[in-house]
């Protein structure tokens, strides 16, 4: 397993390594990096993002080549937790307050791509407001069909780099926002890329997020597929199909095999 995460890895989970695991953390690097200069990618590692993993090998590079990787879902932290008992859930929706805000106390310029520019107009509205001081340099929701690796997607890279952003949250749901993070990295080297899905819709009111009591207890998936039946019933499944494979079945062959 080849990776370019900073510092030392923390748990591997299906060939894929980990290395942030609490938002403390998280954002004491994040920080740190951003003021040097230094841009980074991102991600949040959950079930759907490691059947993609399995079945694209763009989508494993992408991760390879990832700066930062949390662990998003309680799949992910409950396998997680043998090797780094403090692991705790981080998902994109989890990013954005306690990143703005030290982008505000840091004085780290922030741009949001992504979305719809209705959401982004009333989420960038709404995160000025409770963060006094937060310095958005740009908001910009790309056309439908958007590919990450078309040329427009290099001009929208210009202009976040052009509008002096420190941080960009990119909010395009995977495997487009980490294609385009990734790429974009590689040739804005200033700009930390945080790939962050639904959640400025969240905060927009477009989408409504699971109830606390169902994030705390690991159940946000039901919400979501209760929410959506018809369009992630095909994904779960094949998540739930991926969780058995590492949870039961891998340490079933090793036992088997002697490995």
């Amino acid at each position: 397993m080849s990776t370019s995460l900073e510092g030392p890895v923390l748990a591997v989970l299906d060939d894929q390594a980990i290395n942030i695991a609490t938002e403390h953390q998280m954002i004491e690097r994040l920080v740190a990096r951003a003021k040097k200069g230094l841009g980074f990618t991102l991600f949040t590692l959950n079930l759907d993002h490691l059947v993609k993993r399995r079945a694209d090998k763009t989508f494993r590079d992408v991760y390879a080549r990832a700066t930062f990787v949390t662990a998003d879902g309680a799949p992910v932290v409950a396998l997680t937790k043998a090797a780094c008992p403090e692991m705790v859930r981080t998902s994109g929706a989890d990013l954005i307050d306690p990143i703005c805000a030290a982008a505000a106390q840091n004085n780290l310029p922030v741009f949001f791509f992504g979305a719809t520019q209705t959401s982004l107009d009333c989420a960038a509205k709404a995160l000025v407001a409770k963060f006094p001081g937060l310095d958005i340099r740009g908001t910009e929701a790309p056309p439908f069909g958007f590919d990450p690796y078309g040329q427009p997607a290099l001009e929208a890279g210009q202009r976040i780099a052009d509008s002096g952003a420190r941080l960009c949250f990119v909010a395009l749901g995977a495997p487009k926002q980490e294609f385009l993070s990734d790429r974009l990295a590689q040739i804005h080297e200033g700009v930390g890329f945080i790939c962050i899905g639904a959640a400025l819709d969240f905060i927009s009111g477009e989408q409504v997020r699971a109830p606390q009591f169902m994030q705390k207890i690991g159940m946000e998936w039901l919400w979501r597929l209760m929410s959506n039946p018809r369009r992630l019933g095909a994904r779960y499944w094949q998540c739930a199909v991926l969780l058995a494979d590492i949870a039961v079945l891998e340490p079933l062959r090793k036992r088997l095999t002697g490995a």
